[in-house]
């Protein structure tokens, strides 16, 4: 079912953004070579308590933590542990808060340390990708045409588009309808309305789009072991056009994307 919220409900979800957009200036300061994965999920936690929030993802279907943090070859879920980070890594940080009921969720990759050339293409154009997508969210539009505009950027850059794990609806639930594909065709599929908010998360490999699940039942790795960046943003269809909740204190406008993707 989709759900329509009123203004009162995107400002609630737009406090559950800030604190995310928090939460990942906390990670970006700290994550550094020789830190744990299970010290950035600590930061992670704290940051969402001392805010007034609940974490959208720690007891989830069972999941045990509060982040999901994603190094190298993990596209999504990775399990905070004991893993520590090392120079040249790459990793992908998904923080979800709950505000009064309502979720944000959004999600950013990084490079630790010094990186490679191919990483860093790699995270760039993923974040690109997301921005094209949600530059297509408008009253009238449809979801193919997100998803084209994510799938274009990929495949013009060589890079395999995951297709198993997609963008969503949010709300009051963490995922809702309907489901956002990193693909599609333009002018197909379900219309855009007024009042939705969608999350808009390509997931790009260096390698192949084909994935695996480990033994855990939550770690999604590229099935090839090639990098893979996740990028993802919470975003209101308002009246006056589209609006980014997770981006920091004030929702942003999408004019201003580019400030917010390289910053």
């Amino acid at each position: 079912m989709i759900t329509i919220k009123s203004r009162r409900e995107f400002a609630k979800m737009a406090k559950a953004g800030a604190v995310v957009s928090k939460v990942h200036d906390e990670i970006r300061e700290a994550a550094r070579p020789g830190v744990s994965l299970d010290e950035l999920d600590a930061i992670g936690a704290q940051i969402i308590a001392t805010h007034g929030c609940v974490p959208s993802f720690l007891g989830y279907l069972g999941y045990p933590k509060s982040l999901c943090l994603s190094p190298n070859d993990v596209i999504v879920h990775g399990i905070p542990g004991d893993y520590h980070l090392r120079e040249g890594d790459i990793l992908s940080v998904d923080a979800g808060a709950i505000f009064e009921g309502f979720h944000g969720d959004a999600a950013f990759t990084m490079g630790i340390g010094e990186i490679g050339a191919d990483a860093r293409d790699l995270i760039a154009t993923t974040a690109e990708a997301m921005w094209a997508g949600i530059r297509e969210i408008r009253k009238g539009a449809r979801l193919g045409d997100v998803g084209s505009a994510i799938h274009d950027v990929g495949s013009a850059a060589g890079y395999g588009v995951v297709e198993e794990y997609v963008g969503h609806g949010i709300g009051r639930q963490m995922h809702e309808e309907p489901q956002v594909p990193n693909y599609g065709t333009p002018g197909k599929g379900m219309k855009l309305r007024t009042g939705m908010a969608l999350c808009v998360e390509p997931m790009f490999n260096l390698g192949k789009r084909h994935t695996k699940v480990d033994a855990d039942g939550w770690t999604v790795r590229t099935a090839d072991g090639s990098l893979s960046a996740h990028w993802e943003h919470t975003v209101a269809l308002t009246p006056d056009g589209p609006w980014v909740l997770t981006a920091g204190e004030e929702p942003l406008p999408v004019e201003f994307e580019e400030a917010e993707a390289h910053r």
